[in-house]
């Protein structure tokens, strides 16, 4: 399934609001060597990559571009260039796909993703990838503030134990609150990978 529209909203900010089918994109969020190839690994580290696999396949049938979006803070080991900054191990990405460089949890804040997916004239977004709590979440809330309605793939995000609560407890928090998140307009649906259509 694609996500609802709400308020006659269904592109993004300068797309074109009411549009019956407007095209997907695909956000894969921090999936890097140094959040999930280092121990220890995040919560269920090789279902979530297969899951997000299995969505940047279906992606590519649809047409729907999938967007390499990579963290970089020297401090946790991200460092621009350095190995933990490069993509993790397994995932399913190609040399033309569009990468997009951040500094903060925020995938939007001084990257140009928005004018990019104007460009594209993308009116819809799928997200996935790493920390639940962090970068998944910012995203999701600020995608949906500039006016995309989002597809939260539920079982393709992840994040590590913290001290107050388990990486399974946090992702069934977010999964939870986030489609309750309706003030911005255009909705936040929550489901799992396999059910998430791009056509």
């Amino acid at each position: 399934m694609g996500p609802r529209r709400t308020n006659g909203r269904a592109g993004g900010e300068g797309g074109e609001p009411g549009a019956a089918s407007p095209r997907p994109a695909l956000l894969v969020v921090d999936v890097q060597r140094a959040y999930f190839e280092r121990d220890p690994r995040p919560d269920d580290a090789d279902g979530v990559i297969g899951r997000v696999n299995d969505l940047v396949g279906r992606a590519r049938e649809a047409g729907a571009p999938v967007i390499l979006i990579q963290h970089e803070d020297a401090g946790d080991g991200t460092g621009f260039g350095s190995a933990g900054w490069e993509l993790a191990g397994g995932l399913g990405a190609m040399p033309a796909d569009p990468r997009i460089r951040k500094t903060t949890p925020d995938s939007f804040h001084h990257t140009g993703l928005l004018e990019f997916l104007r460009r594209l004239g993308v009116g819809w977004l799928v997200v996935c990838g790493y920390a639940t709590e962090y970068c998944v979440d910012t995203t999701t809330r600020r995608g949906s503030a500039l006016g995309f309605p989002v597809a939260l793939a539920s079982d393709a995000h992840t994040t590590h134990d913290k001290p107050h609560a388990s990486a399974a407890q946090i992702r069934t928090h977010h999964n939870r609150i986030l489609p309750e998140v309706g003030s911005y307009g255009p909705a936040v649906d929550v489901v799992p990978a396999r059910d998430i259509r791009f056509g």
